[in-house]
């Protein structure tokens, strides 16, 4: 019995340990630039996952969120191959606040690291949010 004891008090450690590392690779980032927030969320990045989803919402006071997010987004992986999402499922463009996810195939081999990026009209380049995978 004290085995066990040792086997679960070892699992729940590592999982104490493990899991809050691995939830900040994959933490929320932001991007504020001409009035406008946006950040964004990896939600499902599994290699069983239908679709790797992100989580995105665009926040202003003085400007119009008229972006077309499936054709101003693409995914980069660890060897600078881009990835167009196949949907987005959210808010409709307009208004001062959006939010909702966009959607990419699985990449089929799991990078070692995954950049999102979204180009915005007026803005000199592109918004960049990257996660290493590890």
């Amino acid at each position: 019995m004290s085995s066990l004891r040792q086997a679960i008090l070892t699992c729940l450690l590592t999982a104490v340990v493990l899991a809050p590392a691995a939830a900040a690779e994959l933490a929320t980032q932001k991007s504020s630039d001409r009035g406008v927030t946006v950040a964004v969320t990896p939600q499902s990045l599994t290699a069983d996952a239908k679709t790797w989803d992100f989580k995105v919402v665009l926040d202003t006071h003085s400007a119009d969120l008229s972006d077309d997010l499936v054709k101003s987004t693409v995914l980069l992986d660890g060897t600078g191959k881009k990835y167009t999402p196949i949907g987005w499922d959210g808010a409709a463009p307009g208004g001062h606040h959006r939010e909702g996810v966009l959607r990419f195939k699985p990449v089929s081999s799991k990078p070692r690291s995954i950049e999102i990026q979204i180009t915005r009209a007026g803005e000199a380049g592109p918004r960049s949010f990257r996660w290493e995978l590890n």
